[in-house]
């Protein structure tokens, strides 16, 4: 018992420390809209127990009394009521619509400016689809925690006050009465808020792995199709369905069980008012003008009564929402700037490996003692088997990763030590599987230089070998690509990419493996574009082709994280024991250098 206590307690207190911070956030932005919400419904709160009082007047004045001289007066009085709670309704309503649009809109821009910061290990770490649902399915909570707070606050406590106060004057007894039931409805309240916290965290699971798996089928259709899948997978997301389908059930029921809760208390009240009036009306001989005021205030509290008591429930769910969208906002980088870090300056471009080990956080090092020197200008192909490290080392350059140890180096300077910014404005990268925003194929292009000009992407698409197949696409360079260049074959992808990191103008430029998944036509189009784009860069180029290692001016051969031979094609070829020359002598073209050495 002690340690259900301690649980609910520090779900509570975590409750609050996220209201605080949502408040500490958004509330001062917001104070004059916020203000403006409050003022009106003061308003709200203010005509409604006006409405009640006046009921007594209505009653013992209009029709027991029948005072003629006051009806226009009090008629108008009731119609001016109603006009300012419509008015101050709407002004409220606007009011919150506004300010929590904003708070969305500003924790959208907030979510992704965060993920941007992030590293690529976060990512690799993450499955994209169930990241987004969660993003999806809980930036509002932020929004409903503070407009519930506000306007529970401001309206219905206002209100429920003012009419409280309207039912005092009217008749204390019979107040004490109707609250005397209060207290068991409050802590029934309390037992379901505690039970919904924990399914609607649950809740948002599930349903992040319903849109992760919608999403990857859709993805993938083409997979699904071929292996035809369709039937396993409809399993598989059946079954996530149905998940997803208790856990709202669930949700429902603890929900909804306020509302008998509610009812019942309200039942007792009003029956227990409308049976002791009716007794002292009868036998005391009492005007009905109070009691009728007593009740309207009583069937106008119910409303702001019922919300209230929800309230517990309502805030818990918006919270768990705020909480792991705070879950997201909290990672901390992995990957800062240090607090010394300086603009890279760049000359020659050399890249210099020292003596560098990596791991990924999954397993052990990867690369176990690398040293090579990329000279500037000059063309570095990194060959070897599979799993040898070479994508790995492509990716510390542009530092999507640190190493574990050692140093790497880009014109004598230690990349750990300038901006990340800096680095990567010095580089163009052209991956194995080109990607392709949303846009024109222009957009795409100048995403590599947003300053570039329009004859400028063209004459990188020129370059590129691109410029033909783009004109005879139906609007140009205005064309849409479609879902990462669904439209375009494999390699016209691979050649925007390629125009992308021309345009960029990059001293170093970092291909991986840009041909491996090419067909032979689309491979020789690629690789005039890649000639191009290699002309007096400083390039690191993961090779398979033949004819990319034959015309670098350096070839590192890897095997198993290390370095094991490094030269000209003509030196390597020359060395008998050699990897490479074994490599090289094996029949065929070595049009897959990589399978080979696996054969080995």
């Amino acid at each position: 018992m002690k340690l259900n206590n301690r649980r609910v307690g520090t779900a509570e207190s975590e409750t609050l420390a996220i209201l605080r911070r949502v408040i500490a956030e958004n509330g001062r932005e917001h104070i004059r809209g916020y203000a403006f919400a409050i003022v009106c419904l003061v308003v709200v709160a203010a005509t409604t127990g006006f409405t009640a009082w006046i009921m007594e007047t209505v009653v013992n004045e209009l029709f027991a009394n029948r005072r003629g001289d006051i009806v226009l007066l009090v008629c108008g009085a009731l119609f001016a009521a109603f006009v300012l709670r419509g008015l101050a309704t709407y002004g409220q309503a606007m009011a919150f619509s506004k300010i929590g649009n904003n708070i969305v809109a500003s924790y959208k821009r907030r979510l992704h400016s965060h993920l941007m910061a992030l590293s690529i290990g976060y990512f690799q770490e993450q499955r994209s689809a169930r990241l987004l649902a969660k993003i999806n399915q809980n930036v509002s909570g932020i929004r409903d925690v503070l407009n519930m707070t506000v306007t529970s606050i401001a309206r219905d406590l206002l209100t429920l006050v003012a009419l409280i106060g309207v039912m005092i004057g009217k008749d204390w007894l019979l107040t004490l009465i109707v609250f005397s039931a209060a207290p068991p409805m409050l802590l029934g309240l309390r037992y379901i808020s505690k039970r919904l916290r924990l399914a609607t965290r649950e809740s948002v699971e599930v349903n992040s792995l319903v849109f992760g798996a919608m999403q990857e089928a859709i993805q993938g259709i083409t997979i699904v199709k071929a292996f035809t899948m369709e039937d396993e997978l409809r399993r598989k997301v059946e079954a996530i369905i149905d998940r997803a389908e208790n856990r709202a059930n669930r949700i429902a029921r603890l929900s909804e069980r306020t509302a008998p809760m509610t009812e019942t208390f309200a039942g007792l009240a009003i029956s227990s008012v409308f049976a002791y009036a009716a007794f002292r009306t009868i036998y005391g001989n009492i005007p009905p003008g109070a009691f009728l005021a007593f009740v309207t205030a009583l069937l106008m509290a119910y409303d702001p009564a019922r919300r209230l008591a929800r309230l517990q429930v309502s805030l818990e769910r918006a919270a768990v929402n705020a909480r792991m969208l705070y879950e997201i906002l909290d990672t901390v980088p992995h990957q800062r700037d240090r607090a010394d870090a300086t603009e890279l300056k760049l000359g020659q471009a050399q890249i210099e490996f020292r003596n560098v080990h990596f791991g990924y956080a999954t397993g052990g090092d990867i690369l176990k003692g690398v040293s090579f020197v990329a000279e500037g200008g000059k063309t570095t192909a990194l060959v070897g088997p599979s799993g040898a490290g070479k994508s790995t080392v492509i990716s510390l350059i542009p530092r999507f990763y640190d190493p574990g140890s050692g140093e790497i180096l880009v014109d004598g300077q230690d990349i750990a030590h300038v901006t990340k910014q800096s680095l990567r404005n010095g580089l163009a990268y052209v991956s194995q599987q080109p990607y392709l925003f949303e846009g024109s194929i222009r957009d795409n292009i100048r995403y590599g230089r947003p300053g570039a000009t329009d004859d400028e992407i063209e004459e990188a698409a020129r370059l590129a070998y691109a410029h033909d197949f783009i004109l005879a696409q139906p609007q140009g360079y205005d064309t849409p690509v479609g879902e990462n260049g669904v439209t375009l074959s494999g390699g016209q992808r691979q050649r925007l990419s390629i125009a992308r990191a021309l345009v960029r103008k990059a001293p170093i430029l970092l291909l991986d493996e840009a041909t491996s998944a090419l067909d032979t036509e689309s491979e020789a189009a690629v690789q005039k574009a890649l000639d191009h784009a290699m002309s007096g860069r400083t390039v690191v180029v993961i090779a398979h082709r033949l004819s990319t290692i034959a015309n670098a001016d350096k070839i590192i051969v890897m095997r198993d994280g290390l370095v094991v031979e490094e030269g000209t094609h003509k030196e390597l070829a020359r060395r008998p024991d050699g990897l490479y020359a074994r490599l090289h002598n094996l029949p065929g073209d070595i049009a897959e250098i990589a399978a080979g050495a696996d054969a080995l």
